[in-house]
This record gives structure tokens, sequence and C-alpha cells, in this order.
């Protein structure tokens, strides 16, 4: 059903403590514990939103607003102080450049064990092992160890491995803008066609010229909260006119 919400975020705070004087010793801890001096900086505070099946939404906000946070919540990578996140169907992320990379391994090995965290078995791995590497370019250097790839051919490869798992969610941060502009072109009619097939997107971006050109929807976060949500055209313009 494609009025089904497939993300719900419920009421969603988010905090962590930020320390100071930091000890890095056992004997420093114990000896000066009372001096160490900590914060509590709230990044998201009761932020709700639901996200149907098939729409593309884009979060944007200034540095520090909390939208990375608030996508690596909906990944489980953390989870919130309070409220609740819900997810159904089969999800996918593209948050950290080289998440779940090993570097001592090459980048078909890479492939294995990241498509494996996503749930897919050897056989399916080496039924779509070639159209990975095809699309990711880098067949004259799968077989090196990833410690020895740019940031670019890592993020070839990590979207490479997250378009082909079969994901009903995907969940994008920003390292789109990392890479030559020919494969993010390429990247880009990627997610076109699976906007086309209908899957759920969510993507982090400072780029509002890819939200206005794929999103159905635009989410502007605020200091921690949601400011406006709606008709992409509309949010931009005044997120803009607010930020100019």
């Amino acid at each position: 059903m494609q009025n089904e919400y497939v993300i719900d975020v419920d009421n969603v705070y988010k905090s962590f403590n930020i320390y100071y004087d930091k000890t890095n010793t056992v004997k420093e801890r114990l000896l000066f514990w009372k001096n160490s001096r900590k914060e509590k900086r709230e990044i998201l505070k009761g932020v709700t939103l639901k996200i149907k099946k098939g729409e593309v939404v884009g979060l944007i906000g200034v540095n520090g607003s909390g939208k990375s946070t608030l996508l690596k919540l909906m990944t489980q990578i953390i989870y919130p102080n309070s409220g609740k996140i819900t997810t159904k169907g089969k999800l996918t992320s593209l948050l950290e450049l080289g998440a779940g990379f090993h570097p001592d391994f090459s980048g078909r090995e890479n492939i294995y064990f990241n498509a494996s965290i996503f749930g897919l078995t050897r056989k399916q791995i080496d039924e779509r092992l070639n159209t990975i590497i095809e699309f990711s370019e880098l067949q004259d250097f799968i077989d090196n160890p990833v410690r020895t790839y740019s940031s670019g051919m890592y993020m070839r490869l990590a979207f490479s491995v997250a378009i082909n798992v079969d994901a009903e969610i995907l969940l994008v941060d920003e390292i789109l803008s990392v890479g030559d502009e020919h494969f993010q072109e390429k990247c880009f009619k990627k997610i076109e066609e699976l906007k086309q097939e209908g899957k759920t997107i969510v993507f982090v971006t400072h780029g509002l010229s890819s939200v206005k050109r794929f999103c159905t929807r635009a989410v502007w976060l605020h200091q921690g909260q949601i400011k406006r949500d709606g008709d992409v055209a509309e949010v931009i313009k005044e997120y803009v006119d607010e930020t100019k």
C-alpha cells in the first residue's frame, strides 16, 4: 500500500554528553574524576515525522541542526533518549563513507562483507557481484586493499553495494557530494530509477538543487526541531530567505 507509513518517528529526543578535560589513563580517571566536566547537548528535541512508502524526503538545515543524527536513529546505529522510531521494510544506508569496510581486505572481499550485513546470502552476492563492480567502475582496483582507495573510490563501492541489496528504504547522508561529476550524475540517475520503482528515500544534503530535483517533500530541521515540513519549493524558499 502506497499510503502506509514505513518510517514513523514519534516524539524523539536525543542528547549527547560532551566531556571536557578528558582523562586518558585509568590512573588519571581515578585521580581526577571529580574534575572532569561534561555538558549535555540536546541534538533532537521532540521530533515527530511520518514518511509514507515511495516518498523521497530531503532533510535540510544548517550544520548542527540534527539531520545526520536523525538519519542514524532511523538506522538504529544509535538510539533515542526518549521517543520511538519504527521502520517497516528492508533498509539500507549510506551514512559514513566506507562504514563496514575492512581496510586490509580487497574491494571484492568487502563487497561480500558489506552485502552480508545488509542480509544477502553468499549465493545472492555471487549473482550480483559483477553488477556491483561494473557500477562502481572499480574493475582495475577491485582486488586491491580498500585502504589504498581514495574517498571517491570508497563512495563508489559503498553506493554500488547499497543499491544492489533490494532494500525498500534507502537513507543517504551527503556522501554523494564525494567523487567526480560523472559518477555523481550516475548515482543521481540511479536514485531517480529507485524513485520510479517506488522505493522510499531519505537523504541529508546541503545541495538544495538535489532536493528540488528528486524530492517529493522537504523537511527543514532547525536547532533540533522540525521548523517546516511540506512542499519542496515552499520549504526551500523559506529556508533560503531565513539563512541569507
